[in-house]
């Protein structure tokens, strides 16, 4: 009964995820080496292993490092993907959801380029988090005075003060490296992404000057964005 009350798209994602995380379970990490994003150092087409390769910037979102790490964001991708997919429609949820992964890929390939120019030793990035601080950032713009809890400590707010408390959050840590081993640039980058793709849903700046018109005989659900 839980599964059959999730709209097909969510549901998938949530399939697709957890499937991959138990190959990776019985297989290894190292198998999985060559879809996990790895910064820009060069394109091998033949050794793929350890190296940026296009497919990774959608690949990576559905690699996890824990079971903790899948739990929380297949809870995230629950909560605010079924409501998201039941306004949207599958085909621009999913639309909305591949966006915000690789958008938050192209963020993180940046920040792991800089690092490695740095001196730093280069590593991979795995999650789904990109794509779901976009959901984040979409369910507080659709749904503003829609009230959410966090889990740790459980305290109630409108999902519009939930999304600037955790970008907020996102970009001290990532700015401080308090929290080292996050891709805190990829979730803001998720997030970034995912305005920009409701923006140009809408017709606004910087992709035009008003609101687009709804398609003929569908209700325009973006009207409720703020």
């Amino acid at each position: 009964m839980f599964a059959t009350r999730l709209p097909p798209v969510t549901k998938a994602l949530l399939i697709a995820n957890v499937a991959v995380f138990l190959l990776q379970l019985v297989l290894g990490d190292t198998t999985f080496s060559a879809f996990m994003l790895w910064p820009p150092l060069g394109f091998d087409p033949f050794w793929p292993a350890q190296s940026f390769q296009p497919w990774q910037l959608l690949s990576y979102g559905f690699l996890h490092g824990s079971l903790g790490h899948l739990f929380f964001n297949m809870l995230a991708l629950y909560m605010f993907g079924a409501p998201l997919e039941s306004t949207w429609g599958p085909r621009r949820f999913l639309t909305y959801w591949l966006v915000t992964v690789a958008g938050a890929g192209l963020c993180q390939l940046l920040v792991g380029w800089w690092a490695v120019s740095s001196g730093s030793p280069p590593y991979p990035t795995i999650g789904a988090s990109g794509g779901v601080f976009g959901l984040l950032l979409a369910y507080g713009m659709l749904f503003p005075n829609q009230r959410v809890m966090l889990l740790f400590p459980p305290i109630p707010m409108k999902a519009r003060t939930f999304v600037i408390v955790f970008g907020v959050a996102e970009l001290v840590l990532g700015m401080t490296g308090w929290q080292p081993g996050v891709a805190h640039f990829a979730h803001l980058g998720g997030m970034l992404f995912g305005w920009l793709v409701i923006r140009y849903w809408r017709g606004q700046p910087p992709f035009g000057g008003g609101r687009r018109p709804p398609p003929p005989n569908r209700p325009n659900h973006l009207r409720r964005v703020k």
